[in-house]
């Protein structure tokens, strides 16, 4: 069972239906693309149960966008509203059942087809409901994408194995979700980090969230300050889409202390305060994440930052947030994204955009007061608003590709 928005589901009635359309459903991999997410879910859960190949697409993506990613993801069946089947041609032979299926973010590059069989992810849901021990008495409230493995596995999935009646939200409407959590006993709300931040500014002073999951990126700090200040019990996850969560905070006080290892993985990093690739090692396999950090002493899992937006000056190593934190110490910077700009002396240069009402002059002081020099930004571009996602990820790449100047003398002199 679980409950979408105010209305309880139960999937087994859904499940007969399905038992009487379907043939053989072990034998393929559907991609599920339904408007109506009380069929969709349902739908989910019962392909997985008869341990079918299954890629759950997002509702608002076009019918044809849609056709062409299940296709691309392998699937032979569409699966759509009123339980209609579409064949989808393939011309491979590969084995279609046993695996979900999901798509990479592509805020590092273009996004990539993932699989990973229903073992590994009970491996995982295991792991998350035995480890994460500050939320088992919670009740999750899931307030984003059950397509995605944020809210479907550790949302969706542990709830279920936990035996709680989840609430699944799809409206973005920030003052529905707080009504809704005042409606549920120990609410720990699973949501973007974006949507955070929205439901920390518009709570009255005297309210509090009781608990809150944030996971995808590292909070900016100004986000961090706020809602850690108007929320109870927050806690990070990390992990990656070739492995499913492998780290949690079980109480954040700092944004980059992403989490301490789930026992089903091992996680090596650098020490010493010395970032290193970070790569997870589980069932014999290596997966090497692109992100940068180290584990401390007490063996949390400190990020620093993608491997890829390391910015090197001239041989000397640049970590983006640490341009990004000394630009909104700044009263009136509200938010601030580095970045790399190619410069033909020293390789790369520093790039700065940021949001707020701080003067560009009284910004580059303040960071000729607390960086380096090979740390300054050549070039610092004020907008009205940073093009971050909704779930609070910017790319880099897209960034410098946008506001990067075409000629570095057009950058601003460090």
């Amino acid at each position: 069972m679980f409950v979408l928005n105010d209305t309880p589901i139960d999937p087994s009635v859904l499940a007969a239906r399905l038992d009487r359309v379907l043939t053989e459903p072990a034998g393929h991999r559907y991609g599920v693309h339904m408007q109506n997410p009380g069929a969709a879910l349902p739908a989910l859960l019962y392909l997985r149960a008869q341990k079918a190949g299954v890629f759950p697409i997002h509702a608002d993506i076009p019918a044809e966008t849609a056709l062409a990613m299940a296709q691309a993801a392998g699937c032979d069946v569409m699966l759509s509203d009123g339980l209609k089947q579409v064949a989808i041609p393939q011309t491979d032979s590969i084995p279609r059942g046993g695996v979900l299926v999901q798509m990479s973010s592509g805020t590092t590059g273009a996004a990539k087809v993932i699989t990973r069989t229903w073992a590994e992810i009970a491996v995982e849901v295991e792991s998350y409901a035995a480890f994460f021990t500050a939320s088992a008495a919670m009740t999750p409230v899931i307030a984003c994408p059950v397509t995605h493995s944020y809210g479907l596995i550790a949302g969706v999935f542990v709830a279920l194995y936990r035996g709680h009646v989840p609430v699944i939200i799809d409206s973005l409407n920030p003052k529905y979700i707080l009504r809704r959590l005042r409606e549920t006993g120990q609410p720990l709300l699973y949501t973007s980090p974006a949507m955070l931040h929205t439901l920390a500014r518009l709570m009255p002073a005297e309210q509090q969230l009781y608990a809150a999951n944030t996971s995808g990126t590292v909070l900016p700090d100004s986000w961090f300050q706020l809602i850690r200040s108007r929320t109870t019990h927050l806690f990070q996850q990390y992990g990656c889409s070739e492995a499913g969560c492998v780290a949690i905070n079980q109480d954040l006080q700092h944004p980059t202390d992403v989490g301490r290892p789930l026992p089903h993985v091992t996680l090596t990093a650098g020490h010493n305060d010395t970032p290193e690739v970070i790569r997870i090692i589980a069932k014999g396999q290596t997966i090497d994440t692109g992100d940068l950090g180290h584990l401390n002493t007490d063996g949390m899992l400190i990020f620093t930052t993608r491997a890829d937006d390391m910015i090197n000056v001239a041989g000397f190593n640049v970590y983006p947030q640490d341009v990004e934190q000394a630009a909104m110490a700044l009263p009136g910077v509200s938010d601030a994204v580095a970045f790399r700009i190619t410069d033909p002396h020293s390789g790369a240069r520093v790039g700065l955009i940021y949001a707020g009402n701080a003067a560009e002059g009284d910004l580059r002081q303040a960071c000729r007061s607390t960086l380096a020099d090979y740390q300054q930004p050549a070039l610092i571009r004020h907008l009205p608003a940073l093009p971050r996602q909704a779930n609070g990820k910017i790319s880099r790449r897209e960034i410098a590709a946008q506001y990067a100047p075409t000629e570095t003398a057009e950058a601003v002199p460090a």
